[in-house]
């Protein structure tokens, strides 16, 4: 994706970002919409290796209990593979356990393409403890994407309500 596509998704994010964060629920029936920009700086520690210099966003949408995860990741060196993409709970800095997982795993990685992959997974189910302290403080909860390189992750955002 190349340097005004990245600029248009965030000044999207931006301006979708302005909503109400602090209603603990959307309207009746409709969506509740999380974002992320993912970079290898946000993880703890920063990543520093080959893996650094990509970057990437996210959007999760939970109706019911269950969610669907969307991220786009470019910029990283064209052999990563994705074995892990997960949401958990830990304020900016703080490291914490998964909570909410994908399907994505060591043994069916997701790889990516010069560099550059969009990831789309529907229907993963969400406790309803979990949604509430989301939606109550989505900044308290990353998502981020592991790498054989960086099992702990390779990079990180975290979570901010625009619905």
């Amino acid at each position: 994706m190349n340097r005004r596509a990245w600029i248009a998704v965030a000044a999207c994010l931006l301006v979708m970002g302005c909503g109400d964060d602090d209603s603990p629920a959307a309207p009746s029936g409709a969506p509740l919409i999380f974002t992320a920009m993912l970079s290898p700086a946000n993880e703890v520690p920063p990543v520093g290796n080959a893996e650094s210099s990509g970057r990437g966003a996210a959007q999760i949408t939970v109706t019911g209990t269950t969610a669907d995860v969307y991220f786009q990741l470019t910029g990283f060196p064209g052999d990563t593979r994705i074995q892990g993409a997960h949401i958990h709970p830990g304020a900016a800095g703080v490291n914490g356990p998964v909570i909410v997982g994908t399907p994505i795993t060591a043994a069916a990685p997701v790889p990516l393409t010069n560099g550059v992959v969009e990831y789309r997974v529907s229907g993963i189910p969400v406790d309803a403890a979990t949604l509430q302290a989301m939606t109550t403080n989505p900044a308290g909860f990353y998502l981020n994407v592991h790498s054989p390189l960086n099992p702990g992750g390779f990079a990180r955002g975290q979570l901010t309500r625009i619905q």
